[in-house]
């Protein structure tokens, strides 16, 4: 079976992650990413550090996130740059970029520019928080999109003030949106024939990933969620959900009837006093405790297997080496070295039992300049 996206070319324009994580799905698709780079240092993110590990003079991330693509380095604001970009995207069936809203504008490459360039273009864009509004000047930063959406503020325990998320999931959760406008628009163009403006923001991603609490917000008389003093995990779900500290180590309990779960601990009277549906949702903190001083009494492993055995839902809180030595990750096959040395992560997609191969690192800058320009007579 050859790649579903065999053929496609995308000439993506953005930087940081949000852009280049949607290009990198469809390039595990099958389809061929051209990566337009600043000639003064290239993609931001190649410098931009979360330790002092490096691949190929490159930080980790760019390579996590630009793997497999191909790099041409363009200063779009000259002339003669400018206009190999346009004959760029008059070959291209895919556009991608995430400047903030004005700038591409002033560049002459919006959507309505590339229209003009090629009518039935598929042209996918990211901003911050939208091209309106308030914000819509503002910086379209993970932390920032974070602590403005309400995600930062629904996490975490009562009392610990806002708990941001420890991965960049407004970057990430908006190039997936994008990546899936774009499948979208590409099944629209094999009917039709026609292009599509692709847009979503940071905000509207983290939005969507609220829909579930935010649905329940508007139509319960704006109750918040209630968080627990500690082991916090969901606020409007019931007793036990939550995480457990144990002997050693943390448990994770989900969606489970109290009295399961008495009968699981071998402790069939511990919640007497606290009978019915409406105590496990109103009594949430003395039912944590309860239950904590319980699993206290046996190491987190321990209370994984004999709940778990017990029908109980249930998971031992793991940190990542634990996680990579797991027969369940491995046997994903996930992994992947490429250049002989550097370990990547794979697509998360199988298609027919088979996860698109990981070729190569990330380019250096400018690396296939020459092969383009001589293709695409720049």
């Amino acid at each position: 079976m050859s790649a579903p996206l065999d053929g496609i070319l995308v000439v993506d324009f953005s930087q940081f992650l949000s852009g280049p994580y949607a290009s990198l799905q469809l390039m595990d698709l099958g389809a061929r990413v051209i990566k337009v780079e600043n000639p003064n240092g290239g993609d931001l993110c190649r410098k931009h550090y979360v330790s002092e590990t490096q691949i190929d003079g490159d930080s980790t991330i760019f390579h996590a996130i630009n793997r497999g693509k191909q790099s041409i380095a363009l200063d779009l604001k000259a002339e003669v740059d400018l206009a190999k970009a346009r004959r760029l995207i008059a070959k291209a069936d895919i556009v991608i970029q995430n400047f903030r809203p004005g700038v591409v504008e002033r560049l002459g490459l919006a959507y309505e520019s590339a229209k003009k360039i090629r009518p039935d273009i598929i042209y996918g864009s990211i901003s911050g928080y939208g091209e309106m509004g308030d914000w819509s000047e503002a910086p379209g930063q993970d932390l920032l999109a974070q602590a403005r959406s309400g995600v930062m503020w629904l996490s975490g325990n009562a009392g610990n003030g806002p708990v941001p998320i420890g991965i960049p999931i407004a970057d990430i959760t908006a190039g997936a949106n994008l990546a899936q406008g774009i499948l979208g628009a590409l099944f629209h163009h094999a009917r039709t024939g026609q292009g599509t403006f692709v847009q979503t923001s940071l905000l509207e991603a983290l939005i969507d990933l609220q829909f579930e609490f935010l649905t329940t917000y508007c139509n319960n008389g704006a109750t918040p969620p209630q968080r627990l003093e500690r082991g916090s995990a969901h606020g409007y779900l019931a007793s036990p959900y939550g995480v457990y500290r144990t002997q050693e180590g943390h448990l994770a309990l989900a969606m489970t009837p109290l009295p399961k779960l008495a009968q699981a601990l071998d402790a069939p009277t511990m919640f007497d006093g606290f009978e019915g549906t409406l105590a496990s949702f109103h009594s949430r903190d003395a039912l944590f405790r309860i239950i904590e001083a319980r699993l206290r009494s046996r190491p987190a492993a321990d209370w994984d297997r004999a709940l778990g055995a017990a029908g109980i839902w249930c998971a031992k809180v793991l940190d990542w080496p634990e996680v990579l030595a797991s027969d369940a990750v491995q046997s994903l096959d996930m992994r992947a070295r490429v250049a002989g040395e550097f370990e990547v992560f794979r697509s998360p997609i199988r298609m027919n039992g088979r996860r698109p191969d990981a070729h190569s690192i990330a380019p250096r800058l400018n690396a296939q300049a020459e092969d383009i320009c001589r293709e695409f007579d720049l």
